[in-house]
């Protein structure tokens, strides 16, 4: 009995303790809960009234640090760019920049080109940073990325480029041509054939003014502002009566078919122009007694129906490593060639801009030794024009190509009447 009653003392006082020492444990909790941390001291009493707004709305990136340079607050963007790691600055110019301004108070700025994070190509991302000091102990750090701004000052710089070297080759073959005649104006014969170059040189430089104009235009303006639906067939009149001299001159046939009846959205002008260029380039371009073939055909793809127009030569074909440059402003697959049928290198970039501003595209199969075949992919008058093209295969551009090749001669379109 008396055993019994000092295990249930025992007992009693064991409940006791533990008790008491749960209640202990419980307000130790509370009160290491409520004490604020290091990093929340940081975020909510670090950080000045509305600071934290304003970085949300930043089109930079921003980052926060400390004054041991950990990262308080970071924009989604400067994750993104690889800023940020494991919670620290990663770019070290950035970081001495931050210590500098938070020892002195001064200001920084410096432009860097930064490694692409995951290509593995040696491609450049160049980026503005700015540092500032935020308060007495955080410094700000602002981060603009520069990449596509300096892609377009590049084109910008290569277009200004090319088109004083364009000017200056006509221009300077009329004035020493200009000078031969003066020389020579005691030789009629020599004045004659020293006018006959003047008249070619004027006219490649002519040429070349009417394209940069119409870049200009083709890339400024919408096209659907005046827009009207566009018979293809129409179009298609008009491009080989534009190079039906040429193509006489060359003995090139030109043939046409495919379906009838087909139209496009959009403007007369630019599509006629566009198309026009496609088939100047095929009759240029085209060995003498051969054959260029231009047809149209409906296909369907999502988003809506698209008008397919190919032209066709039989030409020698464009090498794999012309093929991604063909578009690109005063690109030349064959110099010497292009200077001599009069071509400026406007032409295929044009046609680019007018398919693009059109809810089109233009697309490219050649094979050496085949020739080549440029398609002009339109949206359907009446279909959308907010769409994304999707272009056709390699398989189905090689057999379109054979297809226009294989037209019947008897299927030339005679050239349109001309309205009083």
């Amino acid at each position: 009995m008396d055993v019994n009653a000092a295990v249930a003392a025992v007992a009693a006082i064991a409940g006791a303790c533990t008790g008491v020492i749960a209640m202990l444990a419980f307000r130790w909790s509370e009160r290491d809960q409520a004490r604020p941390s290091r990093s929340s001291l940081h975020t909510e009493a670090g950080l000045p009234p509305g600071v934290d707004t304003v970085l949300s709305v930043l089109r930079s990136s921003a980052v926060v640090l400390d004054e041991s340079d950990s990262v308080v607050k970071a924009s989604s963007a400067a994750y993104a760019l690889g800023l940020v790691r494991g919670g620290k600055l990663a770019v070290d110019p950035m970081l001495h920049m931050a210590r500098d301004t938070r020892r002195d108070g001064e200001i920084r700025q410096v432009e860097l080109d930064l490694p692409r994070r995951g290509t593995g190509r040696g491609e450049a991302l160049a980026v503005s940073a700015r540092v500032a000091p935020l308060g007495s102990r955080l410094v700000l750090l602002l981060v603009e990325d520069l990449t596509e701004a300096r892609r377009i000052e590049a084109v910008r710089r290569d277009f200004v480029a090319n088109v004083s070297h364009e000017l200056k080759t006509p221009t300077g073959a009329l004035s020493l041509l200009s000078e031969a005649v003066m020389d020579a104006s005691d030789d009629p014969e020599a004045v004659t054939r020293f006018a006959g170059r003047m008249q070619i040189e004027a006219t490649r430089l002519t040429n070349l003014v009417q394209e940069l104009i119409d870049l200009s235009r083709v890339q400024n303006d919408d096209p659907l502002e005046d827009a009207e639906p566009v018979r293809v067939d129409e179009l298609v009149a008009e491009a080989i009566d534009r190079s039906r001299h040429a193509a006489s001159t060359k003995q090139i046939t030109m043939a046409a078919g495919g379906a009838a009846d087909l139209r496009v959205w959009g403007n007369r002008g630019q599509l006629a122009a566009a198309l026009g260029n496609l088939v100047e380039n095929a009759v240029n371009y085209s060995p003498a007694r051969t054959r260029v073939g231009i047809a149209a055909r409906p296909v369907a793809a999502p988003g809506g129906d698209l008008i397919e127009i190919a032209v066709t030569d039989q030409g020698i074909g464009i090498s794999e490593k012309d093929r991604e440059r063909v578009f690109e402003r005063f690109y030349r697959v064959d110099p010497a060639r292009s200077r001599a049928t009069g071509g400026t290198g406007l032409g295929l970039a044009i046609v680019k801009h007018v398919a693009a501003s059109h809810g089109g595209e233009v697309t490219m199969w050649s094979s050496e030794g085949q020739g080549s075949t440029f398609t002009l992919r339109l949206p359907e008058a009446g279909a959308g024009r907010d769409r994304t093209p999707t272009g056709p295969d390699e398989d189905a551009q090689r057999r379109f190509h054979h297809d226009v090749n294989d037209l019947d001669q008897s299927t030339e379109i005679p050239a349109p009447e001309v309205l009083p």
